[in-house]
């Protein structure tokens, strides 16, 4: 059976379970239950790993001085920006393998991050997903809800334009893989993307153009952490401006 004619041609609205790229999407694409934010390198990863060990994450905008003021309101710890040499915790997923159940972060990124923050500004729920929790995100968006945005971060060219990210398509596709109801054209694609991707998750992270970046820069044990397939039964959910477990 066709399916029904959309409000808009770009919305997804035909369809329960959408996916799209950036920022923008979550104006443009219809509304749905939830909207679950996937920034694989590395965002979701942290959160994925911060939120399992019991410390809750609250997003915020990218390079906004007013982050100190928030990590100070809400009683939390800001992060400091991915650097190899910095100490502390950081949008390196390993800086974040010890921090202690309790914890409250304050984790700006210029992708998942933003994301979160705004998406949560509408009043949506929001799910942050990754490779490592794709199960266990769908799962929980097959038992409560009846409509998914599964929204791909993306990085940014140097003239601050969206670039497409190999390993977001992935992440998200793991997740839309298992998702129920029916799938728009694009969150097919995804899915697709990951099931002929699926037995070499860790080469294709490691050889994107994002993986070879951190490789570079001397976090190539963060691909590892971020390739890893269901890993984790984390759910983060965000909740009073924090991720938390569902």
């Amino acid at each position: 059976m066709a399916a029904p004619p959309t409000a808009h041609y770009s919305d997804q609205s035909a369809f329960s379970v959408r996916c799209e790229w950036g920022v923008s999407a979550i104006d443009c694409i219809a509304p749905a239950d939830v909207i679950v934010i996937v920034d694989v390198l590395s965002f979701s990863t942290c959160v994925d790993i911060a939120v399992s060990r019991g410390a809750a994450v609250l997003p915020y905008r990218w390079k906004d001085d007013s982050a100190v003021a928030f990590a100070h309101k809400h009683d939390a710890v800001l992060a400091s920006r991915r650097d190899r040499f910095s100490s502390g915790y950081s949008l390196s997923p390993s800086s974040l393998l010890a921090v202690p159940a309790g914890l409250r972060l304050v984790l700006p990124s210029p992708n998942g991050s933003t994301l979160a923050f705004k998406a949560y500004a509408t009043g949506a729920t929001v799910i942050a997903g990754c490779l490592r929790n794709a199960s266990a995100v769908a799962a929980w968006v097959n038992r409560n809800t009846h409509s998914a945005l599964v929204l791909s971060a993306g990085e940014r060219w140097p003239d601050g334009s969206l670039r497409f990210a190999l390993e977001d398509l992935l992440g998200a596709g793991a997740i839309l893989s298992e998702l129920s109801g029916i799938l728009s054209p694009e969150a097919q694609a995804a899915a697709g993307a990951f099931t002929h991707a699926r037995n070499a998750l860790p080469r294709v992270l490691h050889e994107c153009a994002s993986g070879r970046e951190l490789a570079e820069r001397g976090f190539a044990c963060d691909l590892e952490l971020a390739a890893t397939l269901n890993r984790s039964d984390t759910v983060p959910l965000l909740r009073d401006e924090a991720f938390v477990h569902a």
